[in-house]
């Protein structure tokens, strides 16, 4: 189940939720019981390696090698 963040507009405390997709958008309470409280933007991190391979895959290289551009297509 997702997490959500939220902060509290009366004590400023932080504080997290676990609930359904369906109810991302629902009002929360801080766990001091204040109503106003605002959703916070929360980031992902992903990391690690590949099992199928040595590291990271490298970023392509810039032009040639293919699409329309890269192909020799644009005049």
């Amino acid at each position: 189940m997702p997490r959500y963040d939220y902060r509290c507009r009366s004590c400023g405390d932080t504080f997290e939720i676990s609930r359904p997709m369906a109810e991302s958008a629902a009002p929360a309470a801080c766990p001091a019981g204040h109503e106003d409280t605002v959703k916070l933007l929360s980031t992902v991190a992903v990391g690690g390696l590949s099992k199928s391979g040595p590291g990271p895959a490298s970023a392509p290289s810039a032009g040639g090698g293919g699409g329309c551009c890269g192909g020799g297509c644009c005049g």
